[in-house]
């Protein structure tokens, strides 16, 4: 198993006596994309500060790239805080500039301005920028140095939706090029859209961390799969967990890896199919129920 770009064992921390990450554990696997969701005050923020070293835990421990925090090297983190305001007065090609001037190496500025779409704002100062132009920016300088591990606090807070879509076209394209990728947000379409995993903080604590498919296997409910067919009783008695109704069958506990297969099972039956659903609990609904049954099941 490849080690880990990212590790916290029991890690707790407190401001003025009051716990604001409450025993924490997490892991996260070199090459993947992880969100952390949660209100206000819930802990992402503090963990995340951990997690990158500008904050020290109270107890537990944290690895960053296989070794000691303190050890590692920093050349290859970038951080987006989500309060971060670079100088007013300079444009987005001089700020790139500066913060690639900090590294061994950096990425081209060029290349960074055209890929994050604010090249025809390079020229102009940041003050004068839109906020998603300003906010696109501030993600440029985290990128400059080629970081392998990508740190965002909520990466479009700010951006205009068409921004917001480019950024999650984009995100990805990292992780594919080896990037590890871990984001803050409130957006649970944001999360879905970016990561691999989905981990929910709620008054310091990480109530669960997994993909999204097996989060709302078990905190919502299995998927399913409808079938509308005018001869239910001959597709049901081939399917296993399979119920009928009159004009259509339902299979139950149906996970994306096994759609493409119980698909070739309905149509090779040979009757008439006048329609195919996948069906499952609103991922909108996973937040509130795990907050309200406390991340237990």
């Amino acid at each position: 198993m490849a080690t880990p770009v990212a590790e916290a064992a029991d890690v707790t921390f407190s401001y003025d006596s009051e716990p604001a990450v409450d025993g924490v554990s997490f892991s996260l696997p070199a090459g993947t994309a992880a969100a952390l969701l949660g209100p206000n005050g819930a802990g992402k923020t503090t963990f995340i500060r951990l997690l990158t070293g500008i904050l020290t835990p109270d107890d537990g421990s944290v690895r960053l790239f296989g070794g000691d925090l303190t050890e590692a090297d920093r050349a290859r983190l970038g951080v987006l805080p989500q309060g971060f305001t670079p100088q007013a007065r300079l444009t987005p090609r001089e700020l790139l500039e500066y913060y690639g001037g900090l590294y061994p190496e950096s990425r081209s500025v060029t290349t960074v301005l055209e890929e994050l779409g604010i090249e025809s704002a390079a020229d102009r100062q940041y003050r004068r920028l839109s906020g998603g132009q300003q906010r696109r920016t501030c993600l440029g300088i985290a990128l400059i140095n080629r970081p392998r591990f990508l740190v965002l606090d909520e990466p479009t807070a700010g951006i205009d939706p068409g921004g917001k879509r480019a950024l999650w076209r984009y995100l990805p394209k990292l992780v594919d090029a080896g990037t590890t990728l871990l984001v803050t947000t409130h957006d649970m379409v944001e999360a879905e859209r970016l990561a691999d995993r989905i981990g929910f903080f709620h008054q310091g604590e990480l109530l669960a961390f997994d993909t999204a498919e097996a989060l709302v296997e078990e905190y919502l409910g299995q998927r399913h799969l409808i079938i509308e067919t005018s001869a239910p009783a001959h597709i049901a008695e081939r399917l296993e967990a399979a119920s009928m109704t009159d004009e259509a069958v339902r299979v139950e506990g149906v996970t994306q890896s096994e759609l493409g297969g119980l698909v070739d099972q309905v149509l090779d039956v040979g009757v008439e199919v006048t329609a195919l659903r996948w069906e499952q609990p609103p991922l909108e609904e996973l937040f509130t129920t795990m907050i309200e049954g406390g991340g237990g099941t």
